[in-house]
């Protein structure tokens, strides 16, 4: 009895590790099949869509793709909405209204909800769950439904090189600049200047750069070293796989 229950304990292992290697390699392929690029648009049919630009599956809610341009090498992650005008079906015009530069990063359940025109610079990168919106609700009148009330709506741009911590939220109207940093969960309106660090909600200016002085208050952590001239991927690869005793 102990023989047959441990043939059958095998059998049962044997067919779970065959399903889930089945599993596994299907949603692989569901994954690879379903992403979306200037060769495979799918259903998506943007305005401009660039090389090696790959928006991955399952995506999120997009519409109004004609009046999106994304750059070439963007990184679209899983579950990103991306919308150009308030609903589908709707005429916007012969400009774009939502644009991303080349080589920009929008990590997984991001939104940008472009109901007028957003901008986001080349070689910006977000985290997860960032939110980018040029529309916000108004409040005006106390005896209606906020809902119910017409939204205000104001163009946002964000210059290039940016870097988008998790859960940051873009307001109406920002304007940032050139390699600017938002901290994980801030809240940005207005305008940042070029080089600066922004946190909180509101965010407000934590840390500013400039030729002469540096980064005020100065950086708390050593610059990072740079790799020497002549270090191949593969070494690097091989450094990062020694136990830190061998390193």
């Amino acid at each position: 009895m102990p023989k047959n229950r441990n043939t059958f304990s095998s059998l049962t292992a044997w067919r779970r590790e065959i399903a889930s290697r089945a599993v596994h390699g299907g949603w692989d392929w569901i994954k690879r099949t379903g992403a979306v690029t200037a060769e495979h648009p799918g259903r998506l049919r943007f305005r401009r869509i660039g090389a090696g630009t790959r928006l991955a599956f399952p995506q999120g809610t997009v519409f109004g793709e004609p009046w999106i341009e994304l750059g070439d090498h963007c990184i679209i992650g899983e579950q990103v909405t991306l919308t150009a005008g308030m609903m589908p079906g709707l005429d916007l015009g012969t400009e774009p209204i939502l644009t991303l530069g080349n080589g920009v990063v929008l990590g997984r359940g991001s939104h940008v909800i472009a109901d007028t025109a957003i901008t986001i610079g080349s070689d910006t990168y977000c985290g997860p769950n960032v939110y980018i919106t040029s529309t916000n609700h108004s409040y005006d009148d106390p005896r209606q439904p906020v809902g119910k009330q017409w939204p205000r709506m104001e163009p946002v741009e964000i210059g290039p090189g940016c870097w988008l911590g998790t859960g940051a939220v873009v307001l109406p109207g920002a304007r940032l600049g050139r390699n600017v940093v938002v901290a994980a969960g801030a809240v940005v309106r207005g305008e940042v200047p070029d080089h600066a660090v922004v946190a909180g909600a509101p965010a407000k200016i934590v840390r500013t750069w400039d030729e002469r002085d540096g980064w005020q208050p100065p950086l708390r952590t050593p610059a990072p070293v740079p790799i020497p001239d002549g270090v191949t991927s593969e070494q690097l690869l091989a450094i990062a796989e020694l136990s830190p005793e061998e390193a």
